[in-house]
């Protein structure tokens, strides 16, 4: 079996070994057939993932080419399997991956069971457990999603929904955290994570209340103002209600209201 990756490079395990397909067109046509999950990919549509808008003169025959080098790599990976991976249809491609197969769908799959655990009171394994599973899934992410390639529509809509639920992820991680041990213990991660999320509102009021916790009102309160900001400078929007009841709950040490929980949501499901 092999183990494919795209939260990351785009690579392939297989016996124990990870492998990269030569050169940027492949990895780039495999990860859009890995994202389809299991779907009709159009040869149009993987004609404007691989070219954009500036085709070959023979297009068809050199997206067969790739189509073909794609195939024979695969193969040699697996030689046991009886057919290949990459199916040709009429109109475009299909491929075959288990959910287990790839850890886009491991990562989302995981994250989403312990969403329902959390919000399904008394099937949760415990906050202890619910952590080890989160950070399972997050160690899937070994960077950039498709490793920084440069792909086109059908990839950048899958990579926005991929860091939207990983996003989601750390936000339910940091809140289980914060409920199991003192703040100062994820603090340093919790920053990191904000800082690379400057308009993730979730992520700042995690923030703003572990700072709080901490004893540091004026540092909590400076997060705030940065936050609101970058919203005004950055997307030309206001803070929402929640997050500046949020300030005003640091301004006048409202325990009880910095004690709700901050992130909620539905499935995060592909």
């Amino acid at each position: 079996m092999l183990f494919f990756s795209v939260l990351g490079h785009v690579e392939v395990r297989a016996r124990d070994r990870v492998f990269r397909l030569a050169g940027t067109m492949q990895q780039s046509l495999l990860a859009a057939l890995l994202v389809s999950r299991g779907g009709l990919v159009t040869v149009d549509s993987l004609i404007l993932e691989l070219w954009g808008g500036e085709p070959p003169s023979k297009v068809q025959n050199a997206l067969q080419a790739q189509v073909s080098r794609v195939r024979r790599s695969l193969a040699l990976l697996e030689p046991e399997r009886p057919g290949s991976r990459v199916i040709t249809t009429p109109s475009g491609y299909l491929f075959s991956v288990g959910r287990q197969e790839l850890d886009a769908h491991v990562f989302m799959d995981t994250v989403d069971r312990v969403r329902r655990a959390v919000a399904d009171d008394g099937s949760s394994a415990g906050p202890a457990q619910d952590i080890r599973e989160l950070r399972r899934a997050l160690s899937f992410w070994s960077g950039p999603v498709f490793g920084g390639l440069r792909v086109g529509p059908l990839c950048q809509a899958v990579a926005a929904r991929y860091a939207e639920a990983r996003n989601a992820a750390l936000t339910l991680l940091f809140e289980l955290e914060l409920t199991t041990g003192p703040p100062d213990r994820i603090l340093p991660e919790l920053a990191e994570a904000y800082e690379q999320n400057p308009t993730n509102e979730k992520l700042c009021m995690l923030l703003m209340g572990a700072l709080y916790r901490c004893g540091r009102q004026r540092d909590a309160l400076d997060v705030y103002r940065k936050c609101r900001r970058t919203l005004v400078d950055d997307l030309g929007v206001d803070p929402t209600p929640a997050l500046r009841r949020y300030e005003k709950a640091i301004l006048n040490h409202d325990a009880e209201m910095l004690r709700e929980p901050v992130g909620h949501g539905g499935r995060m499901g592909m």
